[in-house]
């Protein structure tokens, strides 16, 4: 479990450092076209003037600089109004994927080793320690398995609907979190599209007001639905990644449930 915590943690910041590379190349190939309309005489002293003497307007961007790099502040501006939605939905995203790590983690459980602990004391009629086993392990098998020994005095019959009734509220538990991941993955590429649709819009307009075609003229423009776009995938295709791999860890989890719940029915009837 520990290992397969390392490993998770491992590819969270394996898709975190390609993105930092991505942005990297972007704003390198994007920074010559753009060079005479973002080189301003403001601009030039703005930069130039210490932290403490900026204007206040710019403290967070030169703390965001500090924190995740210039490049990406960079991109991320140039990007325009609509990385902001983007920048919720990743963050959002991220909150998500950390918090299903750790429950679903913390739901996992060696099956094998709890029912060679539990069978035995089901068999011998030992009720009371093995409702105590349950209670004292962690996790939505033992809290099904916890919830049937509690109607064992009253039949097969109320263990079963115990246990059927345990597992249709643990899969509840299970399946948190799945909303936030699939709006994060339906609205990230959305918000994407539409940042192309405004880059191009900009790029036209751009064109009309200057009466001729010119790289220079449509290269904000269509810098903005690059940005866009690619920062809408590459929010997307991660968070796909992880909510596929959750899917597998809830199965997982759902076909320990329906093993040791059969496990202990039929203890409980080879026991009358």
């Amino acid at each position: 479990m520990r290992k397969r915590f390392l490993i998770i943690i491992s590819l969270i910041a394996l898709v975190n450092l390609t993105f930092t590379v991505m942005a990297f190349a972007q704003e390198e190939s994007t920074g010559e076209a753009i060079a005479e309309e973002t080189l301003t005489e403001e601009a030039v002293v703005e930069e130039e003037l210490p932290f403490e003497e900026a204007p206040e307007s710019g403290g967070l961007e030169m703390f965001a600089r500090k924190i995740v790099g210039s490049g990406l502040v960079d991109i991320f501006i140039q990007g325009g109004f609509v990385m902001y939605p983007i920048l919720l939905l990743v963050i959002w995203g991220l909150a998500t994927v950390i918090w299903k790590i750790i429950s679903l983690n913390y739901a996992k459980i060696n099956l094998k080793d709890f029912l060679d602990k539990l069978i035995p004391l089901v068999a011998d009629k030992k009720y009371d320690e093995a409702i105590r086993l349950c209670e004292e392990t962690k996790g939505p098998v033992a809290a099904v398995m916890h919830l049937g020994l509690l109607k064992v005095d009253k039949g097969i019959d109320a263990v079963e609907k115990a246990i059927e009734n345990a597992g249709v509220i643990e899969m509840a538990f299970l399946e948190k979190g799945f909303i936030p991941l699939s709006t994060t993955i339906n609205l990230a590429p959305m918000f994407g599209f539409f940042g192309t649709i405004v880059g191009m819009i900009k790029a036209f307009r751009d064109i009309a007001a200057a009466g001729e075609v010119e790289p220079t003229i449509v290269a904000t423009g269509i810098q903005i639905a690059l940005i866009t776009t690619a920062a809408g995938l590459a929010v997307a295709i991660p968070m796909q990644f992880f909510n596929n791999m959750f899917l597998g860890m809830v199965d997982g989890l759902v076909m320990d449930m329906q093993r040791g719940s059969e496990k202990l029915v039929e203890t409980l009837v080879e026991s009358k």
